[in-house]
Order: C-alpha cells, then structure tokens, then sequence
C-alpha cells in the first residue's frame, strides 16, 4: 500500500510560484508513475502533468503547458509539481497519485490508470 502526501500549497498572487511536493512512502518509489492532478469547484478531475517511474517519460496537458513542470527525485520518494505564472483559473484543489508502471518511460494520461491518490492541497490564486 502506497500513501502520498501532498505539501506545498497555499495562496498567492496571479503571475506568482508555487511548489508542490508529493512525499511517498509504502512502496518502491522508482515503480510508480506519478501524476499530478487538480479538481476545481464544481469541476471534473483534470490531469496536469505525468513522469515516468525513472523520469524519462513526461506529459503535460495543454492548459500547463509551458507554465507547470512535473519532476521526481527517486532518492527522495518524493515528486514535484512547479507551478509558473499562476492564473486565476488555477484555482483548485491539487492532488498526486501514483500508478504501478512495468517501464520506464511510459506515462499514465487517465485517472483510472492511477492506484493510490494523496488527500490534495488547496491551491488559490487570488488578487
């Protein structure tokens, strides 16, 4: 069984930063695919950004393109979600799931794919 617990979150201003880490433990780290997802009020889930279980594969959905960078340190069990040029809109409550993988590139694009889920950290951008 593989807990996740998502840090980071907060509230900031539009154009501004943030980080998310997402600390896992129960399992061996290196095996999962992690995701990153985000759920807005009154919103369905949405995938963000995805990394192979050994960093080589990465997807990012078009809304964070270029904005948010998903990244995993395997040493630290830990994944990070780097969140640019923060928008209104991206507003939500964000959450990391982690995904039994048997590649090293591949990257899991659906929620389904996703077996164990953090409990989410809200994130507000706000003027």
């Amino acid at each position: 069984q593989v807990q996740l617990v998502e840090s980071g979150g907060g509230f900031v201003q539009p154009g501004g930063s943030l980080r998310l880490s997402c600390a896992a433990s129960g399992g061996t780290f290196s095996l999962y695919v992690m995701g990153w997802f985000r759920q807005a009020s009154g919103k369905e889930r949405e995938l963000l950004t995805a990394i192979s279980g050994s960093g080589a594969g990465t997807f990012s959905a078009a809304s964070v393109k270029g904005r948010f960078f998903v990244s995993r340190d395997n040493t630290k069990n830990t994944a990070y979600l780097q969140m640019n040029s923060l928008k209104p809109e991206d507003t939500a409550i964000y959450y990391c799931a982690a995904g039994r993988t048997y590649s090293d590139s591949i990257v899991y694009t659906t929620g389904a794919e996703y077996n164990y889920w953090g409990q989410g950290t809200q994130v507000t951008v706000s003027s």
